[in-house]
């Protein structure tokens, strides 16, 4: 079965420099052992992952052991759900692109809240 996105599309890849996804696939995928939900592709900013890092969810930090470069703005990544809507929830939130989003983010997280955050990956990441 293929998976598909919140647009009820086949799920589209999210990044792969850096290769992101729960499986490392480039894929927002997700199964049930991704409890976390990294299903929300973001193109990340300075004040999002500033607020993750204020949550204890350091994503500047490189961590080989789990292949995992650390994140500077302009990146694509797999956040997790959770940790996208308590940014949004506190001003934060970074742009998502949906078509890459996994439909699995729609039981926690509202298409009426992704949606004005929707963005198509911008040429020039310079303002992020």
């Amino acid at each position: 079965m293929t998976d598909r996105n919140v647009l009820g599309d086949e799920l589209e890849p999210c990044g792969t420099d850096p290769l992101t996804g729960f499986y490392r696939d480039g894929c927002c995928s997700s199964g049930p052992e991704d409890v976390g939900l990294h299903t929300i592709c973001a193109v990340v900013t300075a004040d999002f992952l500033e607020h993750q890092r204020s949550i204890g969810n350091d994503l500047s930090r490189p961590m080989p052991q789990f292949r995992f470069p650390g994140l500077v703005p302009g990146d694509r990544w797999c956040v997790t759900a959770r940790n996208w809507l308590r940014a949004h929830q506190d001003g934060c939130a970074a742009p998502v692109v949906l078509a890459c989003t996994h439909e699995r983010t729609l039981d926690l997280v509202p298409m009426e809240t992704l949606r004005p955050h929707a963005v198509d990956v911008p040429d020039d990441l310079g303002g992020l």
